[in-house]
């Protein structure tokens, strides 16, 4: 993300650990969290051990998936230890599908790979794309389905269109108004490249905003349970239909299998796993000599590999939408991990110090120009006057004092001179054409007219137009970037009820897959509008939840009590209207967690979920954030 045209965790050390069963050791004083983890893990009072559940109890009768099996299946008695669903992978589309499907009354187990939750998002802006929102209406944006539905025909070209129909007339029910009940706040509403419209949403704190509210509503509900540390090896076939796997503790090697009524796979894209990045690169465009990963560390291909063995079917897999501000991550050196970094108020030049592409065209118009240039890569080139609108996306660099001390401060990744002279000579590049890129990339700008790349001028985005001034005062940057995997787009063939198809375009019996798995569902189609990753993710696994709870008849009432309680006990609001001696702190720490839209649990996790025999604040786990007011950035 950044095209406007636009393990800070508690970390579970138990091998295949399971949350959110037993509040055994909730409130024991020798378990307090960090204030790091109780924003990132959030596992209400703590991690517990429990017993796994669904482990196989009949695995005679099991086996690993055999696409030559029959395909005619039906639905199996489960026990009642045995969960309805296991979903693999906990990124922000296998916990959108989790909570659903526990608030449905399923049993669910979540299977992951980490010790955390997230996922790719949990990098990311955290941007989603959203149509006719109550955000877009109060900051006088028109915006509709159908102006939607052009949009991402036009930019991407070849979106499924089904999907894409579907996406463009339920995003506001299916993520606007379903975040907004969990508490997610959106900052403003963006423009990106495409879009008729701004309507990118911002989240409060980026990734770990938009999903860590999904995450603690999961944790809340007793019929979910998580398993971390634990890759799935195989799947598991019972009467041509899939109903469990076989899962690879990574820290003791231990296998198990797992049973359960279907199987929702949510492993994300193939992005940080180069030998599949290589072997699907597009046809057209050359493979660079230098590319950096930028996707989530476990979105190596894992369940695209799974569906196939069971006979899915892996569509696209060349659509491929990947960046051209890859910088060497400076936290793992020596490696090919990369950040998404840039500045938008800058220009891009190639070796040989001339723009060669319009900057505000994104990754659709500037990475098929950069591929074709002899060395692919790009300068960054912005002033003092515009350092601050730097960015780079991702939870971890939302302070710009970490941007500026350990990336613009560092002479390995970043340039800086008085003079484009001095600032040429520093980043290799030719003095004489750098300087002359200036001056008329600043004539241009003197005009009011971009005549060389079409970048501002009458009639371009009002962010180009404001996000174009002159490069003219010193000190002056220099960035050198690199083309940067990012997004899968093409992958695993679904239907609308995301149940994964094979070669036949026949669903697979008890298989389903969401997310960045499926390519986004190929709502995106070539090129992405931005915020299109994050909010396909969360509406293919609540589609997912959806057709499960209804193939699967499951009987509503075993649903877990609401997520938060707080309020049918405690009118906030009244309180904090009466006028109490000795309540000075009470009313200030209220009325600052209100006007931030805060929920109650930052900073009463321990609190939830509730338990009426057991509802007590824990002072020495409360302490932990008294941070979040005397310390917070406003």
């Amino acid at each position: 993300m950044f095209p406007r045209s636009e393990d800070a965790a508690l970390n579970c050390h138990s091998p295949g650990l399971l949350v959110g069963r037993t509040p055994a050791t909730r409130n024991r004083p020798g378990a307090l969290l960090s204030l790091a983890a109780l924003a990132a893990c959030l596992a209400p009072g703590g991690c517990w051990q429990s017993t796994p559940q669904g482990d196989a109890t009949n695995a005679r009768q099991s086996q690993a998936f055999d696409a030559n099996q029959p395909t005619k299946s039906v639905a199996p008695a489960l026990s009642p230890k045995t969960p309805d669903v296991i979903v693999v992978g906990a990124g922000i589309s296998g916990l959108s599908a989790a909570l659903d499907l526990g608030r449905g009354g399923a049993r669910v187990t979540v299977v992951d790979m980490s010790s955390v939750f997230g996922g790719h998002a949990v990098m990311s802006q955290g941007s989603v794309s959203i149509v006719a929102s109550p955000a877009q209406e109060r900051a006088g944006i028109q915006d509709s389905p159908d102006l939607a539905f052009r949009d991402f025909h036009r930019w991407g070209e070849d979106p499924a269109t089904e999907w894409v129909r579907y996406y463009v007339d339920n995003s506001k029910r299916d993520i606007y108004d379903w975040l907004d009940e969990l508490g997610v706040r959106f900052s403003e509403v963006l423009a990106s490249s495409g879009n008729s419209v701004p309507r990118e949403h911002q989240p409060v704190g980026r990734g770990i905003g938009l999903v860590t509210p999904i995450y603690r509503a999961c944790l809340e509900l007793g019929n979910v349970e998580f398993v971390w540390n634990s890759k799935v090896v195989k799947l598991l076939s019972h009467r041509g239909r899939v109903q469990g796997v076989v899962t690879r503790d990574l820290r003791t090697g231990a296998e198990r299998d797992l049973q359960a009524g279907a199987v929702i796979l949510a492993t994300g894209g193939f992005q940080s796993n180069l030998e599949m990045v290589r072997k699907f690169w597009p046809a057209t465009f050359r493979f660079p000599e230098k590319i950096l990963t930028g996707s989530g560390r476990n979105s190596v291909g894992l369940g695209h590999e799974l569906a196939r063995t069971a006979g899915g079917e892996l569509l696209r897999m060349d659509y491929q939408w990947n960046y051209f501000t890859g910088l060497p991550d400076p936290r793992y050196p020596g490696t090919k991990r990369g950040l998404n970094a840039t500045n938008l108020y800058g220009i891009l030049v190639n070796a040989e110090g001339k723009q060669f592409a319009n900057f505000h065209g994104w990754a659709k118009e500037v990475m098929p120009i950069l591929l074709q240039q002899e060395n692919a890569t790009c300068w960054c080139i912005f002033d003092e006057a515009s350092k601050s609108y730097f960015q780079v996306s991702g939870s971890d660099w939302g302070d710009f004092r970490k941007v500026d001390t350990q990336i613009l401060q560092n002479t390995e990744l970043v340039k800086k001179a008085d003079s484009l002279e001095e600032l040429a000579h520093l980043a290799g590049l030719p003095a004489n054409d750098l300087m002359q890129t200036v001056a008329r990339y600043n004539e241009l700008v003197e005009l009011g007219e971009d005549k060389d790349f079409g970048r501002f001028g009458p009639g371009k985005p009002a962010f180009s137009n404001q996000a174009s001034p002159k490069i003219a005062t010193p000190p002056f940057y220099a960035m050198q970037t690199f083309p940067l995997t990012r997004k899968s787009m093409g992958g695993v063939a679904i239907d609308l009820s995301c149940r994964v198809l094979d070669r036949q375009s026949q669903a697979i019996p008890g298989l389903y897959a969401v997310g960045e798995l499926t390519g986004l569902a190929g709502i995106n189609g070539k090129a992405a509008l931005e915020g299109t990753f994050l909010g396909p993710c969360i509406v293919t696994g609540r589609v997912a939840a959806r057709a499960l709870l209804a193939e699967l008849n499951i009987a509503a009432e075993r649903s877990a009590p609401a997520a938060s309680r707080c309020a049918d006990c405690h009118d906030l609001e009244q309180l904090l209207s009466q006028k109490r001696d000795g309540y000075w702190h009470f009313d200030y720490v209220h009325r600052t967690t209100s006007d931030r839209g805060l929920d109650c649990r930052n900073c009463h996790s321990e609190l939830a979920p509730y338990r009426a025999d057991d509802h007590r604040i824990n002072r020495q786990s409360l302490a932990t954030s008294c941070v979040m007011c005397h310390v917070a950035r406003e």
